[in-house]
């Protein structure tokens, strides 16, 4: 397959563009910068806290325990609902690598089931089948920004008298029919890496919860096992938010409803653009759904061969995720069988995507797509 290059005078388009993000907010972030610099209080403190009270509120939890990651709110979560060794986690094959780490570094057993492949989230019947007695924790992923069947997964769990733990790291602000997504499980964790639907300027993350009891373990965790400096009751974590980074993300706060309310309408524009165009499959449309990412499937083996032709032309994309998390090798010999998982794993491609994205660059982005799709054959050679 030959494709044309971009011409040298033609902006290359990324897949995500955060200085619209930072322009619009930059007097306000300089603001909270010098207000936190001024402090002298860095790590947790009153930022930190009126963060926590803030996102609670927006959120509809009882509490929000600031983090240093959603990597850290998961483990976190599942280690202060007692998850160690011997218990098992069902879990989808279809989600960053975290998602499985976080049980595994308890000494856990995650458990893959299969997903839906309509939503790329955990199949509820699949789910099901993976629960055995020694199942503690389902751990939906809201993939995408897409609320998982919550309906489902939490009549499971009360079924079989689990806990629920929703992995919200790309789904800030989405909203099911029961609640905002890490409101209807025992526990939310969440992720402000920079790409996130609320973004911060670095690493930070969330947990969020209506048990008391689970709230206070985790903020014992967090600050190396004890509530008080120097009297360390337990093995815990450096997992503190840095202040800085809550004084960031106070400012991004107030308008995420409005940011995600421009990524959905982006997203219904790609779809309606992309009618018509052979061989791309766009997403599901799912009520509550924020697009953290817009992702398209393209079969017949032409998925790379496509994203390369794009590239070259100037556009580029992303593959959330190449390799199922099953595929992978910590846990590539436990003999997981997820089809639907390695299939989407070969399809999936995401387009450039963020809440300031104009007509003129989803329209080339399509054009391109469109284009670059009509020259490669099933296979993709």
């Amino acid at each position: 397959m030959s494709v044309a290059l971009a011409p040298p005078d033609v902006a290359p388009i990324p897949v995500l563009d955060p200085t619209p993000d930072t322009e619009r907010y930059w007097d306000e972030l300089n603001e909270a910068f010098q207000r936190v610099m001024r402090s002298g209080r860095f790590i947790l403190g009153p930022e930190v806290e009126a963060f926590e009270r803030e996102t609670a509120a927006y959120l509809g939890a009882r509490h929000a325990v600031g983090l240093n990651s959603g990597t850290d709110a998961l483990l976190i979560a599942l280690r202060a609902l007692g998850v160690g060794p011997g218990d098992e986690v069902v879990t989808t094959p279809f989600s960053f690598f975290a998602t499985a780490e976080a049980v595994s570094l308890l000494g856990a057993r995650p458990v893959f089931a299969d997903v839906d492949p309509a939503t790329f989230n955990l199949d509820p019947a699949a789910a099901a089948v993976a629960v055995t007695p020694r199942t503690k924790v389902v751990l939906p992923v809201h993939l995408y920004g897409a609320p998982a069947d919550l309906d489902a997964l939490s009549a499971l769990c009360d079924r079989h008298g689990l806990a629920l733990i929703e992995d919200c790291a790309q789904s800030f602000g989405a909203r099911h029919a029961l609640g905002t997504t890490g409101t209807v499980g025992r526990a939310g964790a969440f992720s402000f890496f920079p790409s996130k639907t609320l973004g911060a300027y670095g690493d930070a993350g969330l947990l969020t919860t209506d048990d008391d009891a689970l709230a206070d373990e985790a903020r014992r965790l967090r600050a190396h096992g004890g509530h008080r400096k120097y009297h360390n009751e337990v093995l815990g974590y450096n997992s503190r938010l840095d202040a800085l980074q809550a004084a960031l993300l106070r400012v991004k706060l107030p308008d995420v409803d409005a940011a995600n309310r421009a990524r959905q309408a982006a997203a219904a524009r790609y779809t309606r653009l992309l009618e018509g165009v052979p061989g791309v499959v766009p997403p599901a449309d799912q009520p509550g759904h924020v697009y953290h990412q817009y992702t398209v499937r393209i079969g017949g083996g032409r998925r790379d061969a496509v994203a390369e032709g794009m590239l070259a032309r100037g556009v580029a994309t992303a593959v959330y995720y190449p390799v199922p998390l099953h595929r992978l090798p910590p846990y590539a010999g436990e003999g997981f069988a997820c089809p639907v998982a390695e299939r989407l794993a070969g399809e999936v491609l995401s387009l450039p995507l963020w809440p300031a994205m104009d007509d003129a660059t989803a329209e080339r982005v399509v054009r391109t797509l469109h284009e670059v799709a009509a020259g490669v054959p099933s296979g993709g050679a």
